[in-house]
């Protein structure tokens, strides 16, 4: 919005020409969201708390949870009005993906608001029903494949995955890239969802992966960039930039209230919505399977709960103490600020592990 109403007035105004440099409304929009995330934190936790909307510690946890009972949720809220406000104000709002982005985010953030909404405030015990949970994030995911069916981010690479590590090796879907699509949105939406479990570990992941990302959109909108590190190039990529500059900025702000003792959890208001547009990046940018390296920690959360599941059908025996793999460690005998540490020293070495296929290729 600054861009398109400040910009135009550099002519008259020279300062306002710095509004123009993707560099300058990238760390605009990151101290933007934290600032809001800062300023309206204690009191999205004071509202919380006085409508009693609190967190419900299920029995059959781990037992050191119980003192998390009565803690403040749906503080997803937080990170979901400061990315928007920071998004909106230094993103060009004529750019598509960020267009995208936005509506991607406000929907899977309602599906998620609606979901605690019906848990805490409704008092229904399970929520929003799983089935309706994941319709709406099928149609949101179908919606996003048609779209990039008929308007690719890159022509020439519309149905192509691109293998990291390698020089101009791909593989090409055809038309089973949409239906890869639908599976990648919904599982990096859901993966998210399932890491948020522990005071900071989630928040803490995304911030990690986000400024991961825009490391890597900055490159692809970036025509001598991209080519000279072999990135698939993208036209507005960039843009896709502020926006993650603003997740990261949310996620360290709201980090500050939900690091160990959390003052406030995200619940699925924060997670659906973090997990499924930071996947959204990803495809926009052509960098669909970095993502398993950046969100590995994503990724191990999801599958060590698939394992667990199907283990237990097939062998009527349990792999993990407990899944999410995070309780798994708790219940071992780690402290769980040591997990979360721990899990985040594993999000920064996957991501410096993923940003070095850059000078690989």
């Amino acid at each position: 919005m600054l861009y398109h109403l400040l910009y135009p007035l550099h002519e008259f105004f020279s300062p306002f020409n710095i509004i123009q440099y993707i560099t300058f409304r990238i760390g605009a929009s990151l101290l933007t969201a934290l600032f809001l995330s800062f300023l309206i934190g204690p009191m999205v936790i004071r509202k919380l708390k006085s409508m009693k909307i609190t967190q419900v510690i299920r029995d059959d946890g781990p037992q050191e949870h119980k003192t998390k009972s009565g803690t403040p949720t749906m503080g997803g809220l937080i990170i979901l009005f400061s990315l928007l406000i920071s998004t909106l104000l230094w993103a060009r709002l004529d750019n598509r993906f960020v267009l995208v982005i936005l509506v991607s985010a406000i929907w899977l953030g309602m599906l998620g608001f609606f979901d605690d909404y019906l848990k805490l405030v409704k008092k229904h015990s399970e929520g929003l029903p799983a089935a309706y949970k994941m319709l709406g994030q099928l149609v949101f995911a179908v919606v996003i494949s048609a779209y990039l069916s008929n308007n690719p981010a890159n022509h020439e690479f519309a149905s192509k995955v691109n293998i990291p590590y390698l020089k101009n090796c791909f593989i090409d879907l055809g038309i089973f890239y949409v239906f890869f699509l639908i599976i990648f949105i919904v599982g990096a939406s859901n993966a998210v969802n399932l890491t948020d479990g522990l005071d900071g570990l989630a928040v803490g992941s995304i911030g990690i992966s986000a400024l991961s990302f825009l490391l890597l959109a900055y490159v692809a909108g970036h025509a001598k960039f991209s080519s000279y590190l072999r990135v698939i190039p993208v036209e507005g990529a960039g843009e896709i930039a502020v926006f993650l500059a603003a997740m990261a900025g949310a996620a360290l702000g709201f980090l500050w209230f939900n690091t160990y003792p959390a003052e406030v959890f995200m619940g699925d208001t924060g997670s659906l919505f973090l997990g499924g547009t930071i996947g959204l990046c990803a495809v926009f940018m052509k960098q669909e399977l970095l993502f398993f390296i950046i969100g590995g920690v994503f990724i191990m959360e999801a599958f060590s709960v698939i394992l667990q599941v199907g283990f237990f059908k097939v062998r009527k025996k349990r792999i993990f103490k407990m899944a999410p793999i995070h309780h798994h460690f708790e219940l071992i005998g780690w402290k769980e600020p040591k997990v979360v540490i721990r899990f985040w020293i594993i999000s920064i070495m996957l991501a410096l592990v993923a940003l070095g296929s850059l000078k690989i290729r």
